[in-house]
């Protein structure tokens, strides 16, 4: 009888034994999968040239922290100093198994196309431009809607029925600008001029200068400035000359409210925090999406966002409130303005 109870002892303690192996290697396997399931993202921002010099960068670099804080997302921003180095630098991140990179700009194409093609199973996104390939979102912008705001607002305000732009380049993406400016000053002001001269390229501030000082000649008091670096050029002309400008992108009013009147924005912060947001929510998807004024991508200041700085007597509280009332129409569709590299 005492070797029976023996046994029947050891078959329970055996019993026992296993449960508690059982229920910690379950507890063991639970823990597992919360690490995992708490694990954060890793997204980096990689960016074809350094932070500062192009304020199109700053206000991206910023939209795209902020997604991180909200959505506990590990961002990482990248500066390149040439183009080389860019290249390295989206081989970099790659290496570094970040689930999202995002990039910028035609100057990233070329690198991108290469780098995103070797690497099928990563995914990527590109702000301002496209690469179409499977595993790239491609961030595009109605620019034309901005821009015929813009047009508006000065048909509105000229004194002289003259208004000019100084252009980067005669390139279909600047179409975008020079169109839409047209449009929206010929819905408003059909009988003004509007004079348009190309700089050839977005680093020439004082060929800028000159073209703005040449259409100021013919009696232009309004010159909209769209040729990037080269915008500083004709805001010094305006600052010499007097007459009004406005700048690109962000709000340039602030650097002299005197003379830069209106910013036709683009809310780089916005498509960069959104492109986090979708990815973070399950939404995020290859191919082309497109932002405009419904979707806050462009807009400009004083009648979609407001400025630190007063608004301009040039233009006036009168002007901004019907140009708000054309946005209202262009978001509600009432008013379809038309792309012009779809024309």
């Amino acid at each position: 009888m005492k070797r029976g109870l023996s046994f029947v002892l050891s078959i329970i303690m055996l019993a026992i034994l296993l449960a508690a192996c059982g229920n910690s290697a379950s507890k063991d396997e639970q823990s597992a999968q919360g690490s995992d399931s708490e694990k954060s993202l890793r997204m980096a921002l990689v960016l074809p040239e350094k932070i500062g010099v192009n304020p199109f960068f700053v206000q991206m670099d910023e939209g795209f922290k902020k997604a991180g804080e909200e959505f506990k997302v590990d961002t990482k921003t990248i500066e390149s100093t040439d183009p080389a180095a860019f290249e390295q630098n989206l081989r970099a991140a790659v290496a570094e198994n970040y689930d999202l990179i995002i990039t910028a700009t035609f100057q990233a194409e070329d690198a991108l196309k290469k780098v995103a093609a070797e690497n099928p199973d990563k995914s990527f996104a590109i702000v301002d431009t496209t690469v179409d390939l499977p595993n790239v979102r491609s961030v595009g912008f109605r620019e034309y809607e901005g821009a015929y705001l813009l047009g508006a607002a000065a048909g509105l305000s000229t004194k002289t029925d003259k208004v000019g732009m100084i252009a980067a380049m005669d390139v279909p993406l600047i179409k975008k600008y020079t169109e839409g400016f047209k449009a929206g000053l010929e819905s408003v002001n059909p009988g003004a001029e509007f004079l348009v001269n190309y700089v050839g390229g977005f680093n020439d501030p004082a060929k800028a200068k000159e073209l703005a000082l040449v259409q100021f000649g013919k009696g232009a008091d309004f010159i909209a400035g769209a040729s990037a670096v080269g915008d500083l050029g004709v805001f010094e002309a305006a600052k010499e000359k007097g007459f009004y400008t406005s700048g690109q992108d962000t709000d340039r009013t602030v650097e002299d409210p005197e003379h830069i009147v209106l910013s036709q924005l683009k809310s780089t912060d916005t498509v960069a925090y959104e492109t986090v947001k979708d990815f973070v929510e399950g939404n995020f998807k290859a191919g082309a999406v497109n932002y405009g004024l419904k979707e806050d991508g462009v807009g400009l200041t004083y009648v979609t966002r407001e400025s630190e700085s007063p608004l301009n007597a040039f233009v006036g509280q009168e002007v901004i409130d019907k140009v708000k009332a054309i946005k209202d129409d262009i978001v509600s569709g009432k008013i379809v303005v038309k792309d012009p590299l779809q024309q």
